[in-house]
């Protein structure tokens, strides 16, 4: 074998430039598919910690059963009490994998400085389990100023562009005006502790986040609209959402359970573009390696016809002649692999270096454009490469191995 191996490995460099522009369009071919595999990837972290600890949405979101479906017609009516509340939260915190589980209640209505008004969306959360779920996000979009307390129960947080539009900074007082769920309006007072950055131009003007019981004096309730589980690894949601339902539904609670993944809509859309851009440049790295190899082997084939029945005529057997030319492309694969896979990891080191920054759509402050460096898919791209070089070679292959040796013999 090893002399099989070395007669494919000459043959190949016969002519060094086409052998050279094959695997130019391998290793390039596999440099583009596994460096845009990194960049998704990277992608999809940060989209998911954007969700899970900068949108606050945890990893569970539980609800009344069928909040999601009506809660918006008779909000009233889907709301979790004091107990349920409390029981959620000793059900949840039996489960070693789960970090917390805090109630939060949703808020809009009017937010104004006494002379101009502007609409807002809100939550009223518990200070230290939001600190808690937002992380290391918090220091990527920190608070300008003081950050909400239990001890400071009228200060809020607002988003940097409502507290431009009204004029406030931290320090300044306000109003918010809202119905409470039986229509009634109702007004606070307000301190602005903080400003900050949400991250997302869509409710960068219009954001705030309260205390929790300022949210429910807002509202004129004692109640929650949901509680939020905050996992250890978000690759255990799915896991703790099973083992949660059976122990909520064994308790007598009535309630839904939503994932992060199921919330964060942008993310679903974000990752469904990837996932389809990631496909076609696939398949169009597929199409080019293909025809490169048929294309090189097809004219090693014409070049080689003499030589070809100067074997056979020696006893070489069609098989034979199949497998040497089916190496030489399992080779040139192999070697675009290798070179592919250098590539990669070169220019992984550059961006590492340059530090490139962008704006994406949506969102409102600039971010790194970082690649991951992913061995396991580029172990399985140099493979599917191996075996598109070697599928590819088999049409020739066969070519070769069909000539009459005669006339092998006699071509000009």
């Amino acid at each position: 074998m090893t002399a099989w191996l070395k007669m494919a490995f000459r043959n190949i460099f016969r002519n060094k430039r086409r052998s050279l522009v094959t695997l130019l369009a391998i290793s390039l071919g596999l440099s583009a598919v596994s460096l845009f595999k990194g960049y998704t990837d990277h992608t999809y972290q940060g989209l998911r910690q954007a969700a899970i600890r900068g949108e606050g949405l945890g990893h569970l979101v539980v609800y009344k059963k069928g909040f999601n479906a009506l809660g918006s017609l008779e909000p009233e009516k889907y709301l979790l009490s004091k107990d349920e509340m409390q029981k959620i939260a000793e059900l949840a915190g039996q489960d070693e994998r789960v970090v917390l589980a805090t109630p939060q209640l949703y808020i809009s209505g009017l937010v104004s400085d006494g002379r101009i008004s502007r609409i807002f969306l809100g939550k009223g959360v518990v200070p230290e389990d939001e600190r808690t779920i937002r992380g290391g996000m918090a220091a990527m979009y920190p608070v300008k100023g003081k950050t909400m307390t239990n001890r400071v129960p009228y200060g809020v947080e607002l988003s940097q562009d409502l507290a431009r539009q009204l004029k406030f900074k931290p320090g300044s007082e306000g109003v918010v005006m809202g119905a409470t769920f039986e229509g009634q309006m109702n007004a606070l007072d307000f301190v602005a502790r903080g400003v900050f950055d949400t991250g997302q131009d869509a409710t960068n003007d219009k954001y705030i986040r309260v205390p929790f019981a300022f949210a429910q004096s807002l509202y004129d309730t004692n109640q929650a609209d949901r509680m939020v589980i905050l996992l250890q690894n978000w690759q255990q949601t799915e896991a703790v959402e099973q083992k949660l339902e059976i122990a909520f539904k064994q308790a007598g609670l009535n309630l839904e359970m939503r994932t992060w993944h199921d919330l964060s809509v942008f993310f679903q859309k974000v990752k469904g573009m990837f996932d389809s851009m990631f496909l076609f440049i696939f398949i169009i790295v597929f199409v080019v390696v293909v025809m490169s190899v048929v294309n090189t082997m097809g004219m090693a084939v014409m070049e080689r016809t003499r030589e070809i029945g100067a074997l056979r005529s020696l006893g070489l057997k069609k098989r034979g002649v199949s497998l040497l030319f089916a190496l030489e492309g399992a080779l040139l694969g192999l070697m675009g692999s290798l070179l592919g896979v250098v590539i990669t990891v070169f220019v992984w080191a550059m961006i590492l270096v340059w530090e490139p920054t962008y704006i994406p759509p949506g969102i409102s402050s600039p971010v790194p454009l970082l690649v991951n460096l992913l061995p396991i898919p580029m172990l399985r791209f140099s493979g599917i490469m191996i075996c598109l070089s070697l599928l590819a070679s088999i049409i020739p292959a066969k070519r070769a191995a069909g000539q009459k040796v005669v006339e092998a013999l006699g071509h000009v």
